[in-house]
């Protein structure tokens, strides 16, 4: 009966230790999980640039905005089309003074393979992109996308700002691919809330109306919308 009365204590013990050390760990993710309108997490690692295995960072692109998207696989579906989609636009990205970066948790050796690739084949071609390499799933984890029981990621989308705060985020399921042309929307009202301190009401594009964000002067928007 004592003995039994020890194996409980010990269990009760054991039991609430791990409890403490779940509570704890809990705890240290959600303290560390990012947010919109919170910096974006930092992130470096190696990336085929051009043809090239070139290390970068997220600190590289200080000063521009930045839409950073993962995507599950090299040599899959869905995921070529996406990165040529973003690729072949990049300049009217630059133009909105804007960087993209793709990222999975291919190796370096396995992205170039694939840009050697002709896209008739399935491959990338030449892109204009880097593609970032994630080979320790850590940056995929950082930014809660990563499948533990796949290993890949989902297609997340994020755009950070200039100041490397994290502006929206974009997370779709894996049949799917995503809009470059929302993307560049949501870019272009987003740097016009930057500049002009007005807010951007549902489908604005550039050169809509725009709502001054207090109560009297929200209603000259709202007056000549619903008339």
């Amino acid at each position: 009966m004592k003995t039994l009365i020890v194996y409980l204590k010990d269990f009760r013990r054991t039991w609430m230790y791990k409890m403490f050390l779940l509570k704890a760990e809990l705890k240290l993710r959600f303290e560390n999980l990012f947010t919109i309108s919170k910096p974006a997490p930092d992130w470096e690692g190696t990336a085929v640039v051009n043809g090239e295995f070139k290390e970068l960072k997220l600190k590289d692109f200080k000063g521009k905005y930045l839409v950073f998207f993962f995507y599950p696989l090299d040599f899959t579906f869905v995921c070529p089309t996406e990165i040529i989609a973003f690729s072949d636009r990049l300049k009217e990205f630059q133009a909105l003074n804007t960087e993209v970066v793709a990222c999975s948790v291919d190796s370096p050796f396995t992205h170039l393979a694939w840009m050697n690739t002709p896209r008739k084949l399935g491959g990338l071609g030449p892109i204009n992109i880097p593609l970032l390499s994630d080979l320790s799933h850590k940056i995929s984890k950082d930014y809660g996308v990563f499948l533990e029981d796949l290993g890949h990621t989902l297609r997340g989308l994020f755009i950070v700002d200039g100041k490397g705060v994290l502006r929206q985020i974009t997370m779709n399921d894996l049949p799917v691919g995503r809009s470059v042309d929302e993307t560049l929307r949501l870019i272009q009202a987003f740097q016009y809330t930057d500049k002009h301190g007005e807010v951007c009401p549902a489908n604005w594009k550039p050169g809509a109306d725009t709502i001054i964000p207090n109560p009297e002067d929200k209603l000259k928007y709202f007056s000549k919308v619903n008339k």
